[in-house]
């Protein structure tokens, strides 16, 4: 596939990028253990200045970068500027707290643990949040002291070389560096001895090829592999606001994010006034240009990306589903896809436990509380959960027996800087954000003293 900006609201190739020599990668593969060598020995006070300074950038560019990420995936004006704002909120986290969660830790009077960097981290990073998917391993990474490189989606070409031009500004020099590699370039790279450590957020396929390259390697992995996360809303819970949410959070990002929602799982007595209430929301979104200020769902980011979503949705029908709204690709230039209930879906058929990549709600009937927590560990992904409902007896069962790596209450599954982000099952493994992500890629070396 080439390196290319394809603006997936007219289809039209924007411009194609050359990838890198052989000898181009060598230099910037070397560039990073050197920057390593030089970012390790810097204080904690000095890696936050810098973290503040990319920051800044972020803040202060948060229309270009909104307006670039419209034109090469097709994410909403709106949304590109709340990114942008999001990755100064999580470098200015872990300059504020990064030095506190890398602190020597005290065990006795005469052992302790300290967290040193691992070195070159490669990140293999997607498309759909350009900017805030690479913040959230760099700033932590940077703040413990590391390098990161950074290959991005063949789609956002653009979008990877502006980040290293942020951090470039900011003065980290060669401390992330952008790859115009593709994908076949890969694997070459994990097994490169100056890279020390791989972090991907991709396909269930995808992680299992970096696992096993850098398992051969035996180098250090954090996987984020995406979710069918479920939405569950029993009786007692606010409707109208779970409604309001569940458009939210089954649309956001024109429905392509791993911990978007994707399974409604209603208790039969709310069932059918939120499955009016959700289509009416459904037909009022405003779908068209990503650059239009008042668009609220945008284009699906790639043509075989809407192959996919009409694929995904046929099988559903064939396997007995009922379109209730939607379900068909918009006969306008670009990848558009009608926001689409699909309601009525076998719990068994393979279409319901996958990742649906786009505005696409699937709705389940549970007759009750114990059906509807078996339908949302029925599946083989394990990323996020939420669970609307006032009863408090409820909410401490759903936070015990969700099987995933995050639950939310009566709120928007997001991530966060604060709270580590990650799943279970063939939603991956390790964590992003919070002191846990931080600690990802260090070594924790124990140290003993003995007595003199």
């Amino acid at each position: 596939m080439p390196i290319a900006t394809l603006n997936p609201a007219t289809g039209e190739t924007v411009q194609v990028f050359p990838e890198l020599t052989r000898p181009e990668i060598d230099a910037k593969l070397d560039a990073a253990r050197a920057a390593f060598r030089s970012h390790r020995k810097i204080s904690y006070a000095q890696r936050a200045q810098l973290l503040l300074r990319v920051a800044d950038l972020f803040e202060a560019g948060q229309e270009e970068l909104a307006q670039l990420a419209a034109l090469e995936m097709g994410k909403p004006l709106a949304q590109g500027r709340a990114e942008a704002a999001k990755c100064a909120e999580g470098c200015r986290y872990y300059a504020a707290h990064g030095e506190a969660m890398l602190r020597d830790e005290r065990i006795d009077d005469r052992s302790f643990v300290r967290f040193e960097p691992l070195g070159v981290v490669l990140a293999l990073m997607p498309w759909n949040y350009p900017f805030w998917q690479v913040v959230r391993f760099a700033a932590p990474a940077l703040m413990a002291g590391n390098a990161g490189l950074l290959k991005h989606a063949d789609n956002t070409p653009q979008c990877g070389a502006r980040l290293e031009d942020i951090f470039r500004r900011a003065g980290a020099g060669d401390l992330l560096q952008y790859l115009a590699v593709p994908v076949s370039g890969v694997t070459a790279l994990i097994e490169d001895d100056r890279v020390d450590a791989v972090t991907l957020t991709g396909s269930v396929g995808a992680g299992r090829a970096v696992a096993g390259a850098a398992g051969a390697k035996i180098k250090r992995t954090v996987l984020e592999l995406g979710g069918s996360d479920p939405f569950l809303v029993l009786p007692s819970a606010d409707l109208e606001q779970a409604v309001k949410i569940a458009v939210q959070a089954r649309t956001q990002n024109s429905g392509q994010s791993c911990i978007a929602a994707k399974r409604f799982i209603v208790h039969a007595a709310i069932y059918d006034r939120f499955t009016d209430l959700l289509v009416q929301a459904f037909g009022a979104l405003r779908v068209g240009d990503p650059l239009a200020p008042d668009t609220d769902l945008g284009p699906i980011a790639q043509a075989r990306g809407l192959e996919a979503l009409e694929r995904q949705v046929a099988d559903a029908v064939r396997a007995g589903a009922k379109i209730v709204t939607g379900g068909r690709r918009l006969p306008r230039p670009g990848f558009y896809f009608e926001p689409t209930v699909l309601a009525g879906l076998p719990a068994a058929v393979p279409v319901a436990r996958e990742e649906i990549f786009g505005p696409v709600a699937l709705l389940f009937r549970a007759r009750d509380f114990d059906e509807a927590l078996a339908l949302a560990n029925d599946t083989a992904f394990g990323l996020a959960a939420s669970v609307w409902t006032r009863d408090a007896g409820e909410q401490q069962r759903a936070i015990a027996e969700l099987e995933a790596g995050q639950v939310f209450v009566n709120a928007l599954v997001a991530s966060s800087p604060e709270l580590p982000f990650g799943g279970i099952k063939q939603s991956g493994y390790g964590r992003e954000l919070g002191a846990a992500g931080l600690r990802e890629f260090v070594n924790a070396k124990s140290v003993r003293l003995g007595k003199s």
